[in-house]
This record gives structure tokens, C-alpha cells and sequence, in this order.
């Protein structure tokens, strides 16, 4: 059935673990894949995609698992002499994941778009599941701190998250259009899944590609987000500092409010149940689980709750 698929939204590695999961349970042919590219970001002179390429090699079956990012056994020779060169040796590109970069590079070089350059790269790597960049269009966004404005990949990555943020700027936003087919997924999904990934620069980079919230705005009952902080703490990144810079409470609740127009069901953790009333009161139904996905089995476990509801 030509609308018997789910479409996910989705940033980083708490989206890549959730996407994990569910490609153990469905065949992956029934996944779509929104992802932000706003992290994107050009070192070495080639294009690096962050988020594609982490949720690409997840659905490749070739991520690090530990890590959470780049490719298993993975070498590091490359950076080590890119380093005599240039000094960004922060950045933790392996040998296997500069070939990804390469490729792509030479591909926009030669006039593909990203969209096209993200289909040759899952065919390469044996994805069967469609992943869309969020726009072809070249978005960054950067972090304004005391230093001044910095690349997010670097407040995230060299600085670890600690400069405290003053603002969040997207570069090229005014420019970015979704990609053809994402808004006619949008009204066809037969579930529209936001996953457990930062909500400001990643799902709400998303958001604002030209009318992609509108087109959400319109089918809330079937969307299901999955709540990225448990606890009031985040599992990994910097999603609790951004939700502070936005004025929102660091919690589900937090975040179910920044998709308030949107969200139709909301997955909280356990930890978080007494929640739940406080979260329904913005419209939103809620349903409590384990979203900390600490294997395999967890994450598996989370697909499948979701899926069930």
C-alpha cells in the first residue's frame, strides 16, 4: 500500500538509536527519513554532513554503536597528516567517513544537489530506506557566545557544550524549501514520528524550511514525538542549555509546548509520568515508557511501543 509507511524527523544520535530500532522490527523500505542539515558544515574543503551521515550509517548497519557516530573500526591516518595542515584537529573525521566526505564533495562539485548526492551514497552503502536532507539549500546554524558566533559543530564538539549561548542564528533559512516529495510524505504517512532529537537545532531547524510546520500544523492526530529529556537532563548534546536560551522549562513538558501546534501524542519517559497531566493540559495525549535506549533490545522496544500505540 502506497501509504503504508512512517516518516520520521530526525537529528543526531538519539534519532539514529530510535532508527536503530525500529529497522530491526519493519523492513526498512517503510522509512522516510526527514533529517536536519543545519549542522552541516565544510572543513578541508569538503561538505560534511553530520546528521545524513550519521543516520545513513546507522540504516548501512556500519555506525560505530559505541560511539553513537562515524564508522566502526575506524582509522584516524588521514586527520592525523590533515592536522600538520590544518589546525581543526577537533574535529574526529576517520579514514572510512573522509571517503563519504570525498564523494560528496566531488558530486556537488559536478552539480548534484544534496538530495541527489544523500540517494547515491544510501545506494552505495546498501540503504533501503529513503532519507530526504530537510533542503538542498546550504543552511548552518552557529551558537553566539562571549567568543562571538561560532559553527555549532565547533560549540558542540570543541568546546563541549560549555559556552553558555546567547543566541542561535541559521544562516541561509530564508532560502531553504523542502525537498519535493517531503510535504506530499507529510499528508500520506501513516505515522509521522518526531524522534528523541535536540527540539531547537535539529527538529526546530526543520521546522522552519518553508512550509513544513504548516504542513504538520495540519495532521497532528497522527504525529508521535519522543521526548529527548528524561529526568530534566538530556541523554547527550546540549538540548537542556538550548531549551533554557528559549525560556522553556528544561523537561518533556518543555518540549512538548515548543511543538505545541503540532504534536498530537507525546512518549514520555517513566521518570517522568508525573508529567503527564501537566503535558495533556496543552492538548497533547501522553503515553509512558523506557525511552532510554541503552541497547539493542531497548531500542527496539521503544519502535515497537511506538508503533503500537
Amino acid at each position: 500500500m502506497h501509504d503504508n509507511f512512517y516518516l520520521l524527523f530526525a537529528g543526531g544520535v538519539g534519532a539514529a538509536k530510535f532508527i536503530d530500532g525500529l529497522a530491526h522490527i519493519i523492513d526498512q523500505k517503510r522509512i522516510k527519513v526527514v533529517v536536519n542539515t543545519g549542522d552541516d558544515i565544510k572543513l578541508f574543503g569538503l561538505y560534511i554532513c553530520p546528521d545524513l551521515d550519521i543516520i545513513t550509517y546507522t540504516l548501512a548497519n556500519v555506525i560505530d554503536r559505541e560511539k553513537g557516530w562515524g564508522f566502526e573500526n575506524e582509522s584516524f591516518n588521514c586527520l592525523k597528516k590533515l592536522s600538520k595542515f590544518y589546525n581543526i584537529s577537533w574535529f574526529n573525521a576517520g579514514d572510512k567517513d573522509l571517503a563519504t566526505h570525498i564523494y560528496r564533495t566531488d558530486l556537488i562539485s559536478k552539480g548534484y544537489s544534496k538530495s541527489e548526492v544523500t540517494d547515491k551514497i544510501c545506494q552505495k552503502l546498501g540503504v533501503e530506506a529513503k532519507i530526504l536532507p530537510m533542503c538542498n539549500e546550504n543552511v548552518q546554524s552557529y551558537i553566539k557566545s562571549e567568543m562571538g558566533f561560532i559553527h555549532f559543530e565547533e560549540y558542540y564538539i570543541k568546546y563541549g557544550c560549555k559556552p553558555k549561548i546567547l543566541d542561535v542564528k541559521l544562516k541561509g533559512i530564508r532560502n531553504a524549501k523542502p525537498i519535493d516529495t517531503t510535504l506530499k510524505l507529510i499528508e500520506k504517512a501513516k505515522r509521522i514520528i518526531i524522534c528523541p532529537s535536540n527540539p531547537i537545532v535539529s527538529i526546530g531547524t526543520i521546522l522552519r524550511v518553508k512550509g513544513i510546520k504548516k504542513a504538520l500544523d495540519k495532521v497532528r492526530e497522527k504525529i508521535y514525538g519522543i521526548s529527548p529529556i528524561i529526568a530534566g537532563k538530556t541523554v547527550k548534546g546540549p538540548a537542556d542549555k538550548l531549551l533554557e536560551w528559549a525560556n522553556l522549562d528544561v523537561s518533556s513538558f518543555g518540549v512538548a509546548k515548543y511543538y505545541q501546534s503540532f504534536l498530537g501524542n507525546f512518549i514520555i519517559d517513566n521518570e517522568d509520568k508525573y508529567l503527564k497531566s501537566k503535558i495533556e493540559s496543552l492538548g497533547i495525549n501522553v503515553f509512558i515508557t523506557d525511552t532510554l535506549m541503552s541497547n539493542l533490545e531497548k531500542k527496539k522496544e521503544l519502535a515497537r511501543f511506538t508503533l503500537n500505540l
